[in-house]
């Protein structure tokens, strides 16, 4: 009679690890039709070959606070690298203080975005790279003024002609993006728990975060939130069924509506990725959400017309944590000296 229990034990867990087998194979291959997995190398980029030289050119720009009228803004400032990409900040802190009017998205995976900003004005990572450098609220500085501070330090020279080195005048405003644009395409986090997942490791989700991904497809979330990088290709309205409260979704910023003025587009941004998204709290454009389950719950009400319930939520968030890669390591790089003909750092104070 043990024997027999024995057996029949074993034959249940034969049976639940062979329906659970099958359960992650379902599961995968409906994943594998909306999602994808992160690549293990930086993509190409249309019209921008990346090479050694001009990749490490970008790593020194993208560090570099000479690029702002202060001398103490960088790239690296908002889109801090050994914090998830961006500064744990509701809104980036700019020139002279000055508050920015949204959330700092995450460099990490941004080469798979269709477009960048919230409000996709920006066509690729070179467009997006000149944006700030030129904001008042944020480097305040100009074209000309970038050029003469890179023109005077003879490193950064060399390092234009030979990452440029079919260009006449290879230190340029132009060239200065495409490098930064060449760095931030190494920036990318593979082998998170879901790409071994996708790649057929079933262990490497528990069963927990199986029930999220599936939730994650079944409630609709995989609508807005789709691709390699769970977001990123469209925009949707913020409060497609229900709209949030102002503290979420202030009244005054009304999103695309700014970039194509269209009715059709006010409070319309970009559906956010969410790779990493454990890293890149506070959430929403408004950077007003800082706990995931409750960004996750609003996101049920607000865009899906639904309820979520404790365990909905949970599940969802356990799943949206297996999103998290391996982040790439960066060296923080040697800047040359200033020199003589370096723009001076100008006065950065305000007071209220």
């Amino acid at each position: 009679m043990n024997h027999a229990l024995k057996w029949l034990g074993l034959a249940a867990g034969v049976f639940c690890s062979t329906a659970f087998a099958a359960d992650s194979e379902a599961l995968r291959e409906r994943a594998l039709n909306n999602f994808g997995v992160i690549p293990t190398e930086a993509p190409e980029i249309k019209g921008n070959k990346l090479t050694e030289e001009k990749v490490e050119l970008g790593k020194m720009l993208f560090f570099e606070p000479r690029l702002s009228s202060s001398h103490i803004i960088s790239c690296n400032t908002c889109h801090n690298v050994g914090m998830g990409g961006h500064d744990y900040l509701p809104v980036s802190i700019g020139h002279g203080w000055q508050k920015g009017p949204r959330n700092s998205p995450t460099v990490l995976n941004a080469v798979f975005n269709a477009a960048q900003f919230w409000d996709g004005r920006a066509a690729d990572l070179a467009e997006q790279a000149k944006g700030p450098v030129q904001a008042g609220v944020e480097m305040s500085s100009t074209p000309a003024r970038v050029e003469a501070t890179l023109k005077s330090m003879p490193d950064y020279v060399r390092r234009f002609e030979a990452s440029f080195p079919s260009e006449e005048n290879p230190v340029s405003f132009d060239n200065m993006a495409a490098a930064i644009e060449a760095f931030e395409a190494t920036l990318i986090t593979p082998d998170a728990p879901f790409d071994q997942f996708l790649r057929g490791q079933d262990d490497a989700l528990n069963q927990q975060e199986k029930e999220g991904l599936a939730l994650f497809m079944d409630k609709g979330c995989a609508g807005c939130h789709g691709g390699v990088n769970f977001g990123g290709q469209n925009y949707f309205p913020f409060g497609l069924v229900s709209r949030p409260g102002a503290d979420v979704l202030p009244p005054g910023d009304k999103g695309r509506f700014a970039v194509t003025d269209t009715v059709s587009d006010e409070y319309v941004f970009r559906a956010a990725p969410l790779r990493n998204i454990e890293l890149t709290a506070p959430y929403f454009h408004s950077g007003a959400v800082w706990s995931l389950e409750e960004a996750v719950s609003l996101m049920g009400t607000a865009q899906l017309g639904t309820e979520l319930n404790e365990k909905e939520v949970a599940d969802i968030s356990a799943f949206l944590r297996t999103l998290t890669g391996k982040t790439p390591e960066v060296v923080y790089p040697q800047l040359p000296p200033s020199t003589d003909e370096t723009p001076r750092p100008v006065d950065t104070v305000q007071y209220e």
